[in-house]
């Protein structure tokens, strides 16, 4: 076997024996008094005057992004999209973080797919929760806690974004040991300009939220979650008193301004996304998260080959 795939082999068992110790312990301390019946992962809060809240709600995993939760979040979409009086729509996160981005246990299952299964994979996953812009009405993201990798994208495909100043933000693929995804390498550039873009997705650095709204990428800070959910809703508002034709046909230009090229960068970062799963540095970067230390990239892919050069 060469040394690249030996070695990739052996940290991918040490991932996985990790991996299966940490859900057992998440299993264990949560079987007590656990709930019967499917889990809401995603659910909807009438606010009166035509705003409506969706509240992403795995507390106990940071609001981790999940397929469950993807699904969860369609229905709901495909539910505001049937309502005749629907004028805004804030997105915000249960507990105290809005999302901390994909489940580690799916990122594991990752690497048991073929780099065709996980282009699929991921185009699906992105369209689950890219479903957002699909509403005719503006849609305000109150950050009210972490908001990482897949999370922050989330974040960024709303139409606007109100974060807590203690909010830790951050586009962090790259420090995982994959291409950032969930079009990230599309709207950033739009949203916060193509030089703030490559810090941020060529570091995977995290910021606060007063760095977030120097950089643009995030447009009112509030000192709180409480505070940053408040105001989003009061902007909610505001939007939701103003014409209702006016606004929607001005949502339907912006976003067709933004949405060119989107589909066409969804499909290369699902296929650079494939091919950084199938690497070494992705589960190094997988060990690295769960053992909590930093990571050690060495560039390989599977073959043991420079990762830099990504399937088209």
């Amino acid at each position: 076997m060469p040394f690249g795939s030996f070695r990739r082999h052996m940290l991918l068992t040490q991932a996985v024996n990790l991996a299966r110790e940490s859900t057992k312990r998440r299993a264990a301390a949560g079987s007590v008094g656990a709930a019967a019946g499917p889990e809401k992962l995603v659910s909807l809060e009438c606010m009166g005057g035509g705003v409506k809240k969706i509240v992403l709600n795995n507390p106990e995993k940071l609001n981790a992004l999940t397929v469950d939760m993807g699904e969860q979040f369609t229905k709901v979409i495909d539910e505001l999209n049937g309502m005749s009086d629907l004028r805004a729509v804030v997105l915000t996160g249960e507990g105290r973080a809005f999302s901390a981005g994909g489940d580690l246990d799916w990122l594991m299952e990752r690497t048991k797919s073929t780099p065709k299964q996980n282009m699929d994979i991921m185009v699906q996953f992105y369209n689950r929760f890219l479903s957002i812009r699909s509403l005719p009405v503006p849609t305000i993201a109150a950050i009210n806690g972490p908001a990482i990798g897949a999370g922050m994208c989330v974040a960024l495909a709303c139409d606007v974004r109100v974060a807590s100043a203690k909010a830790k933000l951050g586009f962090t693929f790259a420090t995982l040991g994959i291409h950032p995804g969930m079009g990230a390498s599309h709207f950033l550039p739009i949203v916060a300009g193509p030089e703030t873009a490559h810090r941020l997705l060529f570091s995977g650095g995290i910021v606060g939220g007063a760095d977030a709204k120097e950089m643009r990428f995030v447009s009112q800070v509030e000192e709180t979650g409480e505070e940053a959910l408040e105001a989003a809703l009061e902007l909610a508002h505001s939007m939701a008193n103003a014409a209702p034709l006016a606004v929607g046909t001005c949502v339907s230009t912006l976003r067709a301004q933004q949405n060119l090229g989107l589909e066409a960068a969804l499909l290369r970062e699902a296929s650079s996304q494939a091919a950084c799963y199938a690497s070494s540095d992705f589960i190094e970067g997988l060990n690295a998260i769960v053992e909590k230390r930093a990571p050690v990239f060495v560039g390989e892919s599977e073959g043991g080959d420079d990762s830099s050069t990504l399937a088209a």
